[in-house]
C-alpha cells in the first residue's frame, strides 16, 4: 500500500488523508466483511470461536497482514472489518494478540511450528495475561512458575501454578502465550512469557458467558510443565513482551471503535433522514441534527488520533506509549457515546435483537476495559506527560555541566 500522507510540525503534531489506493482498499474490505465474513459470524455461536470464519481470513490473506502490516495497515484492516463484521475483526485481532509475542520473541522453532497454521486460520492462538486479582494491574500476577528440582521434569523447566481469567479465546485456543512470575526480581521484572499448547498436562479451562459475544474464558494451571523451549525470550523479561504486544494493538483497538462508531453514525443518518415525525423527518429536527453533528465529529477526532499514534508507532517514535494511550482511550469511549446516541436517535428498533445497533451496543462496551481500562490509558497519559516535564527540567538542570541526562525512558528500558 502506498504510505500515508501526512506532515510534522513543530509541535510534533500531524495531520493525516489517506490515499485513493488505502481508500480503495479500505472499501474492498468493508465489502468482504458484510458480503463473505458476515454470514459465516451468523452461522457461529455466540462465545464460541468460529473456526470457519477464520478459515476464511486465511483464505482472504487477512491473518497472513498480521504479521507483515504496519501499525497503520492494522488500523485501517481492523476499522474495515469492524464496520461490516464485528466477529471477523476480532476474531482476526485475537489471533494477531495472541500470536505477535512468538513472533517477536520466539524462537525459530516455535515460529516454524505455529505461525504457519496461525496465518491459514487453522490454529486459535491465545494472549492470557489478566488474571481474577491482576487486571488493570498486569505487574501484579501471581501464575507462579515454580522451578523443577534436578531431575525431576525438563532440564531447566518450571511447574506453572495458578490461573488466569477473562481470557479471549479461551479455552478453545490451541496455544496461549501466558505470562508467569519466575521471581528475577519484584514486580514487572519477575515475569517472563511462554508458549503454552493446551494439550498440556494440567492446563484446564472453561468458558465464561459474558455480555460480548466473542469467546471468553478462565484457565487453571495445576503443575503444567514448560520448559527453556517454551520460552518467549529471555526469562524475567515477560513484561516487555506483553507491553511490546500491547504498544501495537491499542491503537488498533481504537481503531475496531471507530469502525463500530462509522457505522452507528452511518445507520443514524440513514434512519434520521427518512424515519418521519412530528410533520417532517427526524433530521429536520435541530436537536436531531445536532447530535449527529456531535457524533461525527467525536468519531472523526478519534479517528485521526488512532492514525496518528499508528503512525507513530512505524516511525518508531518514543511517544508510542502515550500516544497509543490516547487513541485507545478517546476512541473507546467515542465509540460508547455514538453508539448510544444512536440507539436513542433510532427509538426502540434498536433495541429488538438482532438489530445492527443492538449487536454493536453489546460489543462497544468492552473495549474500554480489555487491553488496559479507560483508567490505565488516563494513567499512563498523564504518567508520560510528567516523564517529558522531567526529561526536559533534568535536560535543563545539567546543561551548563555538560552532562548527558539520563532520561526516566532510558532507566526503564534498563529495568523492564
Amino acid at each position: 500500500m502506498t504510505g500515508i500522507a501526512g506532515f510534522a510540525g513543530s509541535t510534533g503534531s500531524a495531520g493525516f488523508a489517506l490515499g485513493a489506493d488505502q481508500e480503495a482498499w479500505c472499501a474492498r474490505l468493508r465489502t468482504l466483511a458484510a458480503e463473505r465474513l458476515r454470514p459465516l459470524a451468523e452461522k457461529g455461536e455466540p462465545g464460541r470461536v468460529n473456526r470457519p470464519l477464520l478459515a476464511a481470513l486465511g483464505e482472504e490473506g487477512l491473518l497472513d497482514r498480521l504479521f507483515t502490516s504496519g501499525a497503520l495497515e492494522l488500523c485501517l484492516l481492523r476499522e474495515s472489518l469492524a464496520y461490516g463484521c464485528t466477529e471477523a475483526e476480532t476474531a482476526l485481532a485475537l489471533q494477531g494478540l495472541g500470536a505477535h509475542p512468538v513472533l517477536r520473541s520466539g524462537s525459530d522453532a516455535q515460529r516454524e511450528r505455529w505461525l504457519p497454521g496461525v496465518r491459514a486460520g487453522r490454529i486459535v492462538a491465545a494472549f492470557a495475561l489478566s488474571e481474577p486479582g491482576a487486571g488493570s494491574d498486569a505487574a501484579a500476577l501471581a501464575l507462579e512458575a515454580v522451578r523443577e528440582p534436578a531431575g525431576g521434569g525438563p532440564a531447566g523447566g518450571w511447574r506453572l501454578h495458578g490461573s488466569k481469567c477473562w481470557i479471549s479465546n479461551a479455552p478453545e485456543a490451541d496455544f496461549y502465550t501466558v505470562f508467569a512470575r519466575t521471581g528475577e526480581g519484584p514486580g514487572a521484572k519477575g515475569i517472563s512469557a511462554f508458549l503454552v499448547p493446551a494439550d498440556r498436562p494440567g492446563l484446564s479451562g472453561e468458558a465464561l458467558d459474558m455480555l460480548s459475544p466473542h469467546p471468553i474464558g478462565a484457565l487453571a494451571f495445576d503443575g503444567v510443565p514448560v520448559g527453556p523451549d517454551d520460552l518467549l525470550g529471555e526469562p524475567g523479561r515477560g513484561f516487555r513482551v506483553a507491553m511490546d504486544t500491547l504498544n501495537l494493538f491499542r491503537p488498533s483497538v481504537g481503531a475496531f471503535a471507530v469502525g463500530m462508531a462509522r457505522a452507528a453514525l452511518d445507520a443514524t443518518v440513514a434512519h434520521t433522514a427518512a424515519r418521519t415525525a412530528f410533520g417532517g423527518v427526524l433530521g429536520d429536527l435541530q436537536a436531531v441534527a445536532h447530535r449527529l453533528a456531535e457524533m461525527a465529529t467525536r468519531t472523526e477526532a478519534a479517528r485521526l488520533l488512532v492514525y496518528a499514534a499508528a503512525g507513530a508507532y512505524d516511525s518508531g517514535s518514543p511517544e508510542v506509549p502515550r500516544r497509543a494511550a490516547m487513541a485507545k482511550l478517546l476512541a473507546t469511549e467515542t465509540a460508547q457515546y455514538v453508539v448510544d446516541h444512536a440507539v436513542q436517535l433510532h427509538g426502540a428498533i434498536a433495541l429488538r435483537r438482532g438489530h445492527l445497533l443492538e449487536h454493536l451496543y453489546r460489543e462497544v462496551r468492552a473495549p474500554r476495559i480489555y487491553e488496559g481500562a479507560s483508567e490505565v490509558q488516563r494513567t499512563i497519559i498523564a504518567k508520560e506527560l510528567y516523564r517529558d516535564h522531567g526529561d526536559r527540567r533534568a535536560g535543563e538542570s545539567v546543561a551548563d555541566a555538560g552532562i548527558a541526562p539520563v532520561t526516566a525512558a532510558a532507566t526503564e528500558a534498563g529495568e523492564a
